[in-house]
């Protein structure tokens, strides 16, 4: 009777064991997705289960297994970003949607100033073995066609220079779209954040499959 409980205690422990290694195991075969940006990916105004992170995980759950994390904070600019990026890499992301600038912009600040520090992300990423999804803003006419041309250069640039995954303009279908937009016309309300995450998505799909 003794010897048949220690075996039971053994069986039991062989078995738990292995359940934490399999587990630890599945818990890792996934690929991690970084929205890496600020208001309008982080989720401004909105639940998080309507967040960009939480849509795009409700359209992908065919194909490998995708994690996405929302690294974006409302209010960044291309410089926040570049402060903060060392502490996001520790997530070690296979994938990163870039979308930085948009508050560069808003606060007329140098565009070569905003291409130096998304160029200087884009290269950290990178070092880290991500693959970078680089998706661009456009600036209004209001900043005037000299800023204008100069702004809206700057992802497509970047985007040959180090041979990105590009989406011309994250907004795509939802800018100026008040049905798609919160009541501050600037920001996409759950309906644009929907609009968005189908536009990604075959970036993504590019994406997943030039991972190493």
């Amino acid at each position: 009777m003794i010897i048949s409980k220690k075996y039971s205690v053994k069986s039991l422990f062989v078995s738990l064991v292995l359940i934490f290694f399999i587990s630890n195991a599945y818990a890792d075969n996934y690929l991690k997705v970084m929205l890496y940006g600020d208001s309008l990916m982080a989720g401004y105004g909105l639940p998080q289960n309507e967040n960009l992170a939480s849509e795009l995980s409700r359209n992908f759950t065919d194909g490998p297994a995708l994690k996405f994390i929302n690294a974006s904070i409302s209010g960044n600019t291309s410089k926040n970003g570049l402060s903060r990026l060392d502490w996001s890499l520790g997530d070690n992301p296979d994938i990163v949607i870039l979308c930085l600038g948009a508050n560069d912009m808003l606060r007329g600040l140098s565009p070569t100033l905003t291409s130096n520090n998304l160029n200087r992300i884009i290269t950290k990423f990178k070092k880290n073995d991500a693959v970078v999804i680089l998706a661009g803003m456009l600036s209004p006419e209001s900043m005037g066609p000299d800023y204008q041309t100069e702004f809206d250069n700057i992802y497509p640039e970047l985007s040959e220079k180090h041979s990105l995954i590009f989406m011309p303009f994250l907004l795509e279908e939802v800018a100026l779209q008040k049905a798609l937009l919160l009541p501050d016309y600037k920001h996409p309300n759950a309906q644009g954040i929907k609009t968005i995450a189908a536009n990604l998505r075959p970036y993504i799909i590019e994406a997943i499959a030039k991972v190493k």
